[in-house]
């Protein structure tokens, strides 16, 4: 049996970056934190998710925004826009969410994408000695360290709730 494509360009661009994880692909589905959660025997917090927005420029123009946030953790869009410079964030479509990052909701992974997306990480997941990640596919995950993670993504640390 092969492997889907979205979990092979991943794994290729995991090694292309140094990642250490693994990659684990799951018999079913793992697209909310608590799902993941259960299927990997971790806390929900140590769950990385992916969580990809529409943001609205000072131009008014729309722009893909990844945010990297803990499961245990909702993503004040109203504090963030703030935060990053944008006029509001909201939650891309499932068309716009395959346009930027060549994968499907549920299973968006922090890298991977066709073009550099602007990346935000949780300080909370620094917490967890361990955390996981969708690896392209809703049915696979990777395993990470928070400073891999952000060695990894570029990604600049801000509090989303």
């Amino acid at each position: 049996m092969t492997e889907h494509p979205s979990i092979a360009r991943f794994r290729a661009e995991l090694d292309q970056r140094g990642g250490t994880g693994r990659v684990v692909v799951l018999p079913d589905s793992v697209h909310t934190a608590a799902l993941a959660a259960e299927a990997l025997g971790c806390e929900v917090g140590a769950i990385a998710n992916s969580l990809l927005f529409a943001a609205t420029t000072p131009a008014g123009e729309s722009e893909p925004v990844l945010v990297l946030t803990s499961g245990a953790h909702r993503v004040d869009t109203e504090k963030v826009a703030g935060a990053i410079g944008v006029l509001a964030l909201k939650r891309a479509k499932p068309e716009f969410v395959r346009e930027h990052t060549g994968q499907v909701i549920g299973g968006v992974s922090p890298i991977a994408h066709p073009a550099p997306i602007r990346t935000f990480l949780d300080p909370a997941l620094r917490a967890y000695e361990e955390i996981w990640a969708a690896a392209g596919h809703p049915t696979a995950v990777f395993s990470t360290t928070y400073d891999e993670l952000l060695r990894m993504t570029g990604a600049q640390e801000i509090a989303v709730n």
